[in-house]
């Protein structure tokens, strides 16, 4: 298994900078580093994200479309991917990775 942590954990050694807050040193995790809540989970384009499997789930955003952007999972193959694009220009929706993978496959 490799070593990426995926969640912070308090430095607590005796000697560490990051504890004793030095200058020039990573900053913690700190309550007042939070958004406010109405902008809390946008993007830069003002949408919200919303993880796409398949071309059903796409159907979900259909009337949420103005607040909520698609971007499609990681594991799905580059021939639904090619579906769910189609169908989210059909039904008007932001797809955030649109190009990730059928980039790839018009320079082969």
């Amino acid at each position: 298994m490799s070593w990426s942590q995926t969640s912070w954990r308090r430095p607590k050694g005796i000697d560490s900078r990051v504890r004793r807050k030095f200058k020039g040193c990573t900053l913690m995790p700190n309550i007042g580093y939070g958004s406010d809540k109405k902008t809390r989970h946008y993007l830069p384009n003002k949408f919200k994200k919303f993880v796409v499997h398949n071309v059903s789930e796409l159907e979900l955003l259909m009337m949420h479309n103005r607040t909520y952007c698609a971007e499609i999972a990681h594991n799905v193959s580059t021939k639904k991917r090619k579906d769910i694009v189609e169908r989210a220009a059909q039904l008007d929706i932001v797809v955030t990775n649109k190009l990730a993978r059928l980039r790839s496959q018009e320079d082969e």
